[in-house]
This record gives C-alpha cells, sequence and structure tokens, in this order.
C-alpha cells in the first residue's frame, strides 16, 4: 500500500540528545507493531484464533496508552501521533485515528497530500467525500499507485454511487506492480474477481509472491463486495485476506492493509450479527 510514508520515511531514528528516548521509542514500537506471529486457527468462524484477536487488542492499548504519555511530554513530535494515531485504528477506533493523523498534517503541512492512512481513517469514519479528496491529493503526489484509485473509488462510491464513481476512476499511464493493473479492472468493471483470482493461480510465480498477489486480490475483491452489498461474498474474500501469512509479516504497507481487512470482516461479521439478531427478534413476535 502507498510507498509514501512508510516506517521510518516521516521521521529519523537516529538523532541524538534529549529527544532520543523519544525516537528509540517509537523505533521500537515499529519492530514490534507490524510483525504479529498469526497463528491461523479460527474460533467461531472467525479467521483469526482468539488468541491472536485477544493479543492484539492488548497490545495496541498498551500503545496507545504509552504515546498518549510521550504525547504530553512531547506534543510537538509529529511521528507520536502517527504511532498512537496507527494503534488507534488497528483497535477500530476510526475517529480517535484520524485526530491524530490531523495533528500530524497540523504540525507538518508537507504530509498533506501523502498521507494516505488519513484518507483510509476518514473513509472508516464516515466522512467519504474527504477520503476522495485525500486519495484525489494523493495522485498528485504519486500517480502510478493504483491502490490509491481503488480507494478513492471506493470513497466516492460510498459518497455518491457506483456511476459517478466508475465515470471518476482515476488513469494510470504507467505500469503498476501486479496484481493491481487486474485488480484496478474489476473496480471498473472490466474482469471478475473470479478472473483475477484464476489468473493469479495461473502466474508464473514462486509461492511467496503468489501469496501476496492473492493477499491484495482477497482484500479487494472483498471490498468491492461489501460496497456493492454482497456481504456473504465480501466476508469469504476478506477471511481469506486475513488468513494470508504474507502480509502481517511484509512491512508497514501490506501489514497496515492486513489490518485493514481483518477490521472490514469484523464490520461485516458486526453487521451479519446484527441482522441475524433483529431477524430473530422479528420472528419471536
Amino acid at each position: 500500500m502507498f510507498e509514501s510514508q512508510r516506517v521510518g520515511r516521516d521521521f529519523d531514528c537516529s538523532l541524538k540528545g534529549p529527544q532520543m528516548f523519544v525516537r528509540k521509542t517509537v523505533c521500537c514500537w515499529i519492530g514490534l507493531a507490524f510483525v504479529f506471529p498469526v497463528s491461523l486457527v479460527a474460533a467461531d468462524g472467525h479467521p483469526l484464533a482468539d488468541a491472536d484477536r485477544a493479543k492484539l487488542k492488548k497490545e495496541f492499548e498498551g500503545v496507545v496508552a504509552q504515546y498518549a504519555s510521550l504525547i504530553r511530554e512531547n506534543p510537538q513530535q509529529v511521528e507520536l501521533y502517527s504511532r498512537r494515531g496507527d494503534a488507534l485504528f488497528f483497535l477500530g477506533r476510526a475517529e480517535e485515528a484520524l485526530a491524530d493523523y490531523e495533528q500530524m498534517v497540523k504540525r507538518n503541512a508537507k504530509l498533506d497530500a501523502s498521507h494516505w492512512r488519513r484518507g483510509i481513517a476518514y473513509f472508516y469514519a464516515g466522512k467519504f467525500e474527504k477520503a476522495a479528496g485525500q486519495f484525489e491529493r494523493y495522485h498528485t503526489f504519486d500517480d502510478v499507485d493504483r491502490e490509491n484509485g481503488i480507494w478513492r473509488y471506493l470513497s466516492q462510491y460510498k459518497a455518491y454511487g457506483k456511476p459517478r464513481a466508475q465515470r471518476g476512476l482515476l488513469k494510470y499511464k504507467k505500469d503498476d506492480r501486479e496484481p493491481f493493473p487486474d485488480v484496478y479492472k474489476l473496480f471498473a468493471g472490466a474482469i471478475t474477481g473470479a478472473e483475477v483470482l484464476k489468473r493469479i493461480a495461473a502466474a508464473d510465480v514462486d509461492d511467496r509472491e503468489r501469496e501476496k498477489r492473492r493477499f491484495y486480490a482477497e482484500l479487494y475483491i472483498g471490498l468491492n463486495d461489501y460496497v456493492e452489498g454482497r456481504l456473504k461474498s465480501s466476508q469469504r474474500h476478506l477471511s481469506q485476506a486475513a488468513k494470508n501469512t504474507w502480509a502481517p509479516q511484509a512491512g508497514f504497507g501490506p501489514s497496515y492493509m492486513w489490518h485493514v481487512g481483518r477490521l472490514q470482516y469484523n464490520l461485516g461479521r458486526s453487521r451479519s450479527q446484527a441482522a441475524g439478531a433483529a431477524k430473530n427478534k422479528s420472528g419471536d413476535k
């Protein structure tokens, strides 16, 4: 996901002097937060084991508490809001994460166009027009990454509907990493999710590369199904994305998007459970 603002690029962990403790703490957080050993044991139909989910929750709640203290001591440090914002987002607290991402831009206006995480937080906070605007600005920063175009499409779909979103699909002239050329065609309506996955299965690549491509394909097929209202199909694909073994180990961008996938799965799960409860309640009358 988006090559800008990768871990280590928005701040320098090598500084000396009074700020060294804060910077070293941030670097330690980087090393721990995005490499999560997923045991992949389903519980109650969930793609992640209860123990794994509990570990994630405890870890990120600890980070939020730690960084709240660091921010009180160093309120101008952009990277502290960055790390706490990520932890809040991974806990499913999108509006609070958004507030921290906004603080980052407030303190460093140069981050405005490149801050794709803020766009995703806008999306999950229900601020779809602002999300679309963020991804539009990102396109002026990087006009190759079709993943950004996918998120602009999803945001416009939620804000304005499918016809306008498809008309507004960003145009790309340069090649992008696989599987995004095919995945982007899915959102344009030129290919099906099944065809995307079939091409990945047939590609002449090693197992790690295939797992990488499957992750992104399952994630975005699931998100496409979600905005289209195909909840069961969405959950099947998002479950596969959450089970993926490459993404949570692959570094900042892929790991962040793995969290997006599991959070979206959880949202769909909650929606399904609420619908089932409502149906049962209606049947009791």
